[in-house]
């Protein structure tokens, strides 16, 4: 992993919020509180929690009396969130994942949608999910599958190749969708600690916007994806946008595009 694929700050976090949000993370922010709406949750703790896509979606579906605590490694996409708002409190805190500043046993339910591919020690982090988890607790995350059952972000992926033949960013390929086998996060799961096997469901939905360039901004503007393109050449932001644009439309047509995303649910308990 590049240093410059944890740092979401600068224009980031708000074009991650207005494109990529509603692009890629709502149906699963949904599905995630779907399958925690059922489950009597007392205290929740949410790691790698953007700009609150599932933070949003906890606070309205979950009973009023669940306390919600929300981190982040990015001051700057919690300073989103907290502007976007939530439909009750939440206690928006900064920590790292690799290092949760509260006790053992603290929450009965933690949460982390598309966070663990940014761990740089899975293992760790799982294993400081579990500290913090009250035995029959439950640690429930997303992960995105490989790039190629993406179709947006590798269409992305493979159109900056032109733009940058000797030296393509790989930011997409690397990192979000860089830990989607199974096995390996089972693996990194009883390394932590985890002693049961975990259940993996993987979980198909559509992508949709109203333009190729919707996608070729969210990607390329509201990722890492973009401190890649601008470490190589700043002034080539918008060009390569604009390839990323041109690309999709090529696959996906003029006007609206829709394209298919997929990622696996994890849910492991505590014991």
């Amino acid at each position: 992993m590049a240093d410059t694929d944890k740092v979401f700050a600068g224009s980031i976090p708000k074009f991650y919020e207005e494109h990529l949000v509603p692009l890629i993370f709502e149906p699963y922010a949904a599905d995630l509180g779907e399958r925690l709406k059922a489950r009597k949750v007392a205290r929740l703790l949410e790691v790698a929690a953007g700009t609150g896509i599932v933070t949003r979606a906890l606070a309205a579906m979950l009973d009023q009396s669940a306390a919600i605590v929300a981190t982040d490694l990015n001051q700057a996409m919690l300073d989103e969130a907290a502007a976007v708002g939530t439909a009750r409190p939440v206690d928006w805190r900064q920590a790292d994942a690799m290092a949760l500043p509260f006790h053992e046993g603290e929450f009965d339910t933690l949460v982390c949608q598309f966070g663990a591919m940014f761990f740089p020690d899975k293992a760790k982090a799982f294993a400081e999910a579990r500290r913090v988890l009250q035995p029959g607790g439950v640690f429930i995350f997303s992960v995105w599958d490989r790039i190629a059952e993406n179709e947006f972000a590798d269409s992305v992926t493979t159109a900056l190749e032109s733009i940058f033949p000797e030296d393509p960013p790989r930011f997409l390929a690397r990192t979000p969708h860089g830990y989607h086998d199974p096995r390996l996060i089972e693996q990194d799961l009883r390394a932590a600690g985890f002693q049961r096997p975990p259940q993996i469901v993987t979980v198909s939905a559509r992508s949709r916007a109203q333009s190729s360039l919707v996608p070729a901004i969210a990607y390329c503007q509201g990722t890492p994806l973009r401190n890649e393109i601008e470490a190589r050449d700043a002034s080539r932001l918008l060009e390569a946008t604009d390839a990323a644009a041109k690309a999709l439309t090529q696959r996906f047509g003029t006007g609206a595009v829709d394209g298919k995303i997929q990622a696996h649910v994890v849910i492991v308990d505590a014991y």
